[in-house]
């Protein structure tokens, strides 16, 4: 019985194209024009046109908002921790530099530093729990911040291990001509070289805005924050 209502909607709709099925053609044109409704007239909305400035202010702000830089005390505070392992491995290199005098004139603009430095009684120590205590584990200051004093210390505290192990075994120094004494000569240069690369390597990604990561060193400091 509910056929019935939709039958004579059919019929009242079209009723010529019922006695023409051979024209299908014609019979879908006017089953198109009876179901458009009269009151609602076809709207050409043209496509919005957006000006190159528009475009470009747009992708602009995206961009800028999307990038996310470190403020200037950050990556000052993290490029000085790293002078800490810089200045207490320079001693490592003292064959190095003195069978090599030509190297000492890259050190030279940082003398006044390392003399300063030195010249202060204690000045590690109180350095490297100036580090620890003052950054560290201080929470108001970035993770950033912390992430690269704790690295720095890390990598000095292991930097000390090796001129420990010397000490004792073969005391404040070996016997020159040895074959102990060319071992340690070949690790205080390897030394000196690792710690000039970790140095520079850490102080240009601070000064960047980025995170260094120093292998087996960047695994240490991220457990301890």
């Amino acid at each position: 019985m509910a056929s019935i209502p939709l039958l004579r909607l059919s019929m009242h709709l079209y009723p010529k194209t019922l006695t023409k099925p051979d024209n299908p053609h014609t019979t879908l044109s006017l089953i198109a024009a009876r179901l458009h409704h009269p009151l609602k007239p076809k709207l050409n909305v043209p496509p919005v046109k957006r000006s190159p400035q528009f475009l470009r202010r747009s992708g602009s702000s995206t961009i800028s908002m999307s990038h996310n830089t470190v403020p200037a005390t950050d990556r000052l505070i993290s490029a000085v921790s790293y002078c800490l392992p810089f200045f207490n491995g320079l001693q490592y290199g003292r064959f190095l530099l003195s069978q090599y005098p030509t190297l000492s004139l890259f050190f030279e603009p940082v003398l006044p530093l390392l003399n300063l430095y030195r010249s202060i009684p204690y000045a590690s120590f109180v350095a490297f729990f100036a580090l620890y205590l003052g950054i560290v584990r201080n929470p108001n200051l970035s993770r950033y911040v912390r992430f690269n004093s704790m690295q720095a210390l890390v990598l000095d505290v292991l930097l000390v291990v090796p001129l420990l192990a010397q000490r004792i075994l073969m005391g404040s120094s070996g016997r020159p001509g040895g074959l102990g004494f060319k071992l340690m000569v070949m690790g205080h240069n390897a030394l000196f070289v690792f710690i000039v690369f970790c140095f520079l390597y850490s102080l240009g990604y601070c000064v960047l805005g980025r995170t260094p990561y120093l292998p087996f060193v960047a695994d240490a400091a991220g457990r301890q924050l």
